[in-house]
């Protein structure tokens, strides 16, 4: 059977992309799904122009319109975000992902919940409203065996679906 194509926070691959310049390598992922997967690394904040390492950042104003700021500085790099989203997704629907697996409490691919709010991390909310059937997951969430198993079938029906239209 072909490799399903997964969209992925690079930092889960083990790239030492995060602000203080490590990774969040997942075992877990890796050894549950590897077998089964063609990763497709994202990191919105390298990807957009930041360093590593760089200033940790948070969400700031309304869930709904939310602003990426910097925690010592107070820089704004929303629309430095944004406009690279934008581009980058376009990128990515040429990939054809049947999903995409967040970095849980990122400010950037958050999914539930950032720094303990109930908060969408800036890209992960851009990438859910381009790619409105998509299925997504969060890190932390696929470590469940049966929230993992639902997003492994909904992936390989995700790609069928797309592949059939």
């Amino acid at each position: 059977m072909d490799k399903i194509k997964l969209g992925i926070s690079s930092c889960l691959l083990g790239e030492n992309v995060r602000y203080d310049g490590r990774h969040k390598f997942d075992q877990c992922l890796k050894d549950t799904l590897g077998e089964l997967v063609e990763w497709i690394g994202v990191c919105p904040e390298v990807e957009c122009g930041l360093g590593v390492p760089r200033e940790a950042m948070y969400l700031t104003d309304s869930p709904e319109s939310p602003r990426l700021i910097t925690k010592i500085t107070n820089i704004d790099h929303t629309d430095k975000m944004l406009k690279w989203a934008g581009a980058r997704l376009e990128q990515l629907e040429k990939e054809k992902l049947a999903g995409f697996i967040f970095k849980s409490g990122s400010p950037s691919c958050g999914l539930k919940e950032v720094l303990s709010e109930k908060r969408t991390g800036i890209f992960a909310k851009k990438f859910i409203a381009h790619f409105k059937l998509m299925p997504v997951e969060d890190s932390d969430s696929l470590r469940d065996d049966k929230i993992r198993e639902k997003f492994v079938k909904k992936t390989h029906a995700f790609r069928k679906a797309s592949s059939s239209s």
